[in-house]
């Protein structure tokens, strides 16, 4: 088995989401299209409260938030390594 999780077209997944829409169970179609509830569920949730299946437009204030400040940290953490360097070349001359 591959560690590599599948990846699915937004297209697919709205036609699923569609199916269930149309009163289809979700096992039965979890178990057609060889997915796992838990996927089909997410996808489900995030169609009706966003109607986008992208992993940013579904993320909330906080996680949003979380994220940039997570970026903003590894981009000061690779400015300050670089100003180390800066440094040590400088006293060198």
């Amino acid at each position: 088995m591959s560690s590599q999780p599948r990846t699915f077209a937004s297209e697919f997944k709205l036609q699923l989401v569609k199916f269930w829409k149309n009163r289809k169970f979700r096992a039965d179609i979890a178990r057609e299209y060889d997915i796992t509830l838990s996927a089909l569920d997410r996808w489900i949730k995030n169609h009706q409260e966003t109607g986008s299946f992208a992993a940013k437009d579904n993320r909330s204030e906080e996680d949003n938030e979380l994220a940039r400040l997570r970026k903003k940290s590894q981009r000061l953490l690779m400015e300050n390594d670089i100003l180390k360097q800066a440094a040590l070349i400088m006293r060198r001359k």
